[in-house]
């Protein structure tokens, strides 16, 4: 009589009665031995291994004892498994799926103790399959009423676990206040206020060696003991829970544990840290400022939001939005423009408008006396030269607010602010924002959109490309490979993995004229010169003239 080995796999959800000298799993597992020891004349052994997972949810493959079993199963060393019940293996059809998938492979049978299932049938995977949608559904109500439960619980402002914010201890249903991690709060919340940036108050903080305390979750996990980061007291500044309210799903409530921080330092914090958002941090505060962030928009009225890249030690700024100019439902296009160039064309423009500003203060409607207009020119000299540096302050006091247009970008004057700049005194309160029209175009050059002023061909701001410079060291490396190795444009082709069309493309540049060479690595080429135009020439001419005829002339 042929040997059935026989492996029992066991499990419990919660943790609740483990601890008991008799607990479920002993219960299950009694029962399954039983049920083996009746096969017995059928040559079923029950296997000494023990394969129990307790205080693990059935909605997971992440059990350790099952991964065990699979394993073992996979290795040949067993041929039929039995359970207590089917939902002890899993909760989840596509995991039982798995699960009989990896059995079948093995040649390993299953056995429920309390049902009668055959998996080797296909009616008995019809009807496990029947049982387990039972069970997933049985799981999946469950989970909705205890997320209903924690919903209404924290609407009565109660606590439902988790990680306990520093400042407090769970006290049952609610927090109890740790005074000494609570005082360490309160100076957060005031050190903010004295500072109102949060990197300058986590570099004081690291400066003074003050950490995050030291501190063990319920579970068992260690917190703190490291140096606070700025996301670590953005949390703690903006968390409600801090003046005594509860939050669930974008919803405050007002909860039962005393707060640490009083309502008008709250309201204060966070004041403050709405004024920092986008484009309002202080010039003094900001590490890299861009001078129009929060205040430039596209022409349907979007913001563009100030980013950047960084490349080795190089940072390049940006004002990124979505651009819906010529896009398909399935296609959004990003619209990427340089903050310098942009900064330095609103600057300029500007700068160039305010040297005569009586036709500009007319459009606002602020009317001038003979002793204001005979000192106005200086004060205006004096401004227009202070906006061609792009100082911050004096740039975000008078602008309004920027549109970037496909032909045209129109700058929104501050009327009453730029009055205060000139040292002007208006006659009435009922003053008109001023619109200052700059002609330029908006050009795609790779990934970034260039700016292109009264037809000038070239950047408001010399840089070169990577993506040229790239190109051209390309085009220089795969020609010397040719001659070094004698190979041809197709064997070089399936070398690099690439079409011979695109290899032949390449190499060609290898031979630009060296003014065009220059033009790309001084970053001086025109703004519509980028790889797609280099790459996209049918017939690059061999004379150097006619090259920079076709490719950088005025």
């Amino acid at each position: 009589m042929r040997k059935v080995r026989c492996a029992i796999y066991t499990r419990k959800s919660s943790e609740e009665g483990l601890e008991q000298d008799f607990n479920s799993l002993d219960a299950q597992r009694e029962a399954c031995g039983a049920y083996i020891l009746s096969q017995a004349s059928e040559g079923w052994s029950q296997l000494s291994e023990v394969y129990d997972d307790g205080g693990i949810s059935g909605g997971t493959m992440e059990r350790p004892a099952l991964k065990r079993l699979l394993a073992d199963i996979a290795a040949g060393t067993i041929d039929i498994v039995v359970v207590y019940k089917v939902d002890r293996l899993t909760r989840s059809l596509l995991d039982f799926a798995k699960l009989v998938e990896a059995m079948d492979k093995a040649e390993v049978s299953f056995v429920s103790v309390t049902q009668s299932f055959n998996t080797t049938t296909s009616m008995g995977r019809l009807t496990l399959n029947m049982l387990l949608s039972f069970a997933q559904f049985e799981r999946e109500v469950t989970a909705e009423r205890i997320r209903d439960k924690i919903a209404a619980s924290k609407a009565k402002g109660m606590w439902m676990g988790g990680v306990v914010p520093l400042g407090y201890q769970a006290n049952g249903r609610t927090l109890a206040i740790d005074e000494e991690q609570a005082a360490l709060i309160r100076s957060i919340f005031h050190r903010y206020l004295h500072v109102r940036n949060v990197r300058l108050l986590t570099e004081k903080l690291s400066q003074q060696g003050l950490n995050v305390p030291e501190r063990v979750t319920g579970a068992g996990r260690k917190l703190g003991g490291s140096p606070f980061t700025r996301g670590q007291i953005y949390k703690i500044l903006s968390n409600p829970i801090y003046c005594g309210k509860i939050c669930h799903k974008g919803e405050i409530y007002e909860g039962q544990h005393d707060a640490i921080v009083d309502r008008e330092t709250w309201g204060r914090v966070q004041s403050q840290l709405e004024a920092n958002a986008q484009g309002q941090q202080q010039s003094r505060t900001a590490r890299s400022p861009c001078l129009l962030a929060g205040k430039v928009f596209d022409s349907h009225g979007n913001p563009l939001i100030a980013s950047h890249a960084t490349k080795g030690t190089t940072r390049y700024r940006y004002y990124i939005g979505k651009c819906d100019e010529g896009d398909t439902p399935k296609v959004k296009r990003v619209l990427r423009i340089p903050a310098l160039e942009l900064e330095k064309l609103v600057c300029g423009g500007l700068a160039q408008e305010i040297e005569q500003p009586l036709g500009l203060l007319a459009k606002a409607g602020v009317d001038l006396t003979p002793d204001t207009v005979a000192v106005l020119g200086d004060r205006a000299a004096s401004l227009a030269t202070t906006l061609q540096k792009r100082e911050r302050a004096a740039a975000r006091t008078c602008i309004e607010k920027v549109i970037i247009a496909p032909t045209q970008i129109s700058v929104e004057l501050a009327a009453t602010e730029l009055c205060g700049l000139l040292s002007i005194a208006p006659s009435s309160p009922a003053i008109i924002n001023p619109t200052l029209s700059i002609d330029a175009s908006l050009r795609r050059s790779g990934r970034a959109v260039r700016l292109i002023q009264h037809g000038v061909s070239e950047s408001t701001e010399a840089m070169p490309h990577e993506h040229l410079l790239k190109l051209l060291h390309r085009a220089r490396a795969w020609w010397h490979m040719m001659l070094d190795r004698k190979l041809t444009v197709s064997a070089l082709a399936r070398e690099q993995q690439v079409t011979s069309s695109y290899a032949s493309r390449v190499v060609r540049l290898n031979f630009l004229a060296p003014r065009i060479v220059e033009a790309i690595v001084t970053g001086q080429q025109p703004i519509d010169l980028d790889a797609k135009k280099l790459l996209g020439l049918s017939d690059l001419p061999l004379a150097w003239s006619e090259q920079e005829e076709l490719l950088v002339s005025d």
